[in-house]
């Protein structure tokens, strides 16, 4: 006797998954795909200027204006080779189950409304609303409607993500003393666990008093040795911060991520390295993403671009005060970073307005990427020309788009899939080194 053939799903798009992933009407495989009326309006609002909102609203008009549109509206256009239709749905009248507990004139609404109605009027299929709103989704289960996150490109584990480093205790003695007779080329041998690393990991390797940091390079199988060295000024204080200056200093690695809590170094160290390692880069860029604030544009605030976008900015300022001011004003390595501020040779802009340029041998440090999305990460690092480093830092635990958790934002996202590249190289902050109040507060509210 022949298996029932199980029912494929019915998905019914947010506006906000659009806005997120363009292409996610492609991720539902052999499952049908239904965008409301409503989200089509929706996304007509924001396909108008140069953000990554704007610029997924736009993608996602245009792939769907090149189905056939006919078929949109009556039975569904067939999106490719085994997989399911997309269809677009008109507004109903708002079903009474709705209409009890929710009002009309809220956009979500009505894309709730549209996928009840789907819900009642197929119920042996499953409809699922697919919404990256959370609130949402608590109002579609309150009405007996089966809803979900956009998790394609959620990360698996937050909790396995991986580090960049690993702890080795009882390693050979001899291992260790031949890392600081030939720190450039020191053979694996004797290792334990040697068949899994990873290309750039990097290894605090202990027996008893005896230890050393190291870090793995593919190319030459070899550990090389990790020494403590400043830059520009900046001492690394601890392990965790001498293996991320390694990585922010070698030119052999191009992409670097550094996760880790506020007053861990991250963007500190960034920087430091940045004009440690000038000459070798044409410009330095610091950006970080705009969050605003209840959902409105920096154009509502007052002022003009310039004191609009400073109080944004205003860290990245912070750290780099605290890199000059080790000197006095009248040394030349203080003189030296203003005068790079004056020749644009050291700029500090909002991500947003650092699209469109063309990053050649460009030294492009990426501060709070937890606040983007994985296509946003994506675009970054695909517009790296010759001679780019890309650094991003971020806390995977404090975010504050809206729609991103620490699994779908394009930090974690690059360090789950960047992981084993042998151009990068990642490294997690734990230790806070800003002062004992602010570890203390880290640790305990």
């Amino acid at each position: 006797m022949a298996l029932s053939k199980k029912p494929t799903k019915l998905f019914v798009l947010d506006t906000n998954v659009l806005l997120h992933d363009s292409a996610s009407i492609q991720q539902f495989k052999e499952h049908d795909v239904v965008v409301p009326i409503t989200v089509l309006e929706e996304l007509d609002q924001f396909k108008k200027g140069n953000g990554s909102l704007n610029f997924h609203a736009r993608e996602a008009l245009r792939t769907i204006d090149s189905l056939s549109a006919d078929q949109l509206f009556n039975g569904g256009v067939r999106l490719g080779p085994r997989q399911g239709r997309l269809s677009i749905r008109l507004e109903q009248e708002f079903h009474r189950d709705v209409a009890a507990n929710f009002s009309s004139g809220n956009p979500d609404h009505r894309i709730l409304n549209v996928a009840y109605r789907l819900s009642k009027s197929r119920p042996a299929r499953p409809v699922v609303l697919v919404t990256k709103d959370a609130n949402l989704r608590m109002k579609a289960r309150a009405i007996g409607l089966a809803a979900e996150d956009y998790t394609t490109d959620r990360v698996r584990d937050v909790a396995s993500l991986y580090k960049g480093y690993r702890v080795m205790d009882g390693v050979p003695e001899e291992l260790i003393h031949r890392m600081y007779q030939a720190p450039h080329a020191t053979e694996v041998r004797g290792l334990n666990g040697d068949s899994d690393l990873v290309p750039n990991e990097y290894f605090i390797l202990r027996n008893g008093k005896l230890s050393a940091l190291a870090r793995y390079d593919a190319l030459s199988t070899a550990l090389h040795h990790v020494e403590k060295v400043p830059s520009y000024g900046i001492l690394p204080r601890n392990a965790e911060q001498t293996f991320a200056l390694d990585a922010l200093t070698n030119d052999s690695i191009q992409l670097v991520t550094m996760s880790g809590r506020a007053g861990t170094g991250k963007t500190l160290l960034a920087l430091a390295a940045a004009l440690e390692r000038r000459k070798g880069f044409r410009q330095i860029f610091m950006a970080r993403p705009i969050v605003p604030l209840s959902n409105k544009d920096v154009g509502f605030l007052p002022g003009d671009i310039r004191s609009k976008l400073d109080p944004f900015m205003q860290p990245l300022y912070d750290n780099l005060g605290v890199i000059q001011n080790q000197w006095s004003e009248t040394d030349a390595r203080h003189k030296k970073i203003r005068e790079l501020r004056d020749q644009e040779k050291l700029v500090i802009e909002a991500l947003s307005y650092i699209r469109g340029r063309s990053l050649v041998k460009i030294y492009f440090i990426v501060d709070e990427a937890q606040n983007l999305t994985p296509h946003e990460v994506k675009t970054i690092i695909t517009r790296a020309g010759e001679g780019t480093k890309v650094v991003f830092t971020g806390d995977i635990f404090q975010i504050d788009h809206p729609y991103l958790d620490s699994q779908s934002n394009g930090l974690s996202y690059l360090i789950e899939k960047m992981q084993g590249q042998p151009i990068y190289a990642h490294v997690n902050l734990e230790k806070g080194e800003r002062s004992p109040l602010a570890d203390l507060a880290s640790n305990l509210l």
